[in-house]
């Protein structure tokens, strides 16, 4: 079972299993874009630390405790730190302004992904992030709240049958 169909819940026999046996390819490509954004063999300017907070925050703000849960645990194989674990949760830490930027990006594109301009992109630009990180944050962003939204749906496959 992949990581997605864990956390939703999904039981072996269960309507929802045989539908998602059907679509076992996307399942794993799914666990190996997990894997691929996580933990890049080349992390790039964004470490497997940051990647991971930046991640929890993302599954609380989609209101996911578990999938929180599971990139927290990531954040502390990686190397947990005081501001990272304050980024995790949720809250505001103080960091450098090239961070900073990049939560807010991620908060961004979690909870209004409407809004996101090109000046956002400009901000990130401003504050030091480079462009191959720029896009290293979107594809984390992109894939967590993907991942959130598949669970999710999952879940409430499996509660109506």
């Amino acid at each position: 079972m992949t990581l997605i169909e864990i956390l939703a819940g999904v039981q072996p026999g269960a309507p929802v299993a045989s539908a998602l046996a059907q679509r076992a390819e996307i399942m794993g490509l799914s666990q190996a874009s997990h894997d691929a954004v996580l933990r890049p063999r080349d992390p790039g300017g964004l470490s497997h630390a940051e990647r991971a907070a930046l991640a929890a925050r993302m599954a609380l703000w989609n209101a996911d405790a578990a999938l929180a849960a599971h990139y927290r645990a990531l954040l502390a194989q990686a190397g947990e730190s005081p501001a990272l674990s304050a980024v995790a949760a949720g809250e505001s830490p103080t960091v450098e302004p090239r961070f900073a930027a990049i939560i807010r990006h991620a908060d961004l594109l979690t909870k209004r992904t409407r809004d996101a301009r090109k000046q956002d992109i400009r901000a990130l630009v401003a504050a030091g992030v480079a462009e191959p990180d720029i896009v290293r944050l979107a594809e984390l962003a992109a894939f967590v709240n993907y991942q959130a939204r598949v669970i999710a749906g999952l879940r409430l496959l499996g509660a109506a049958t």
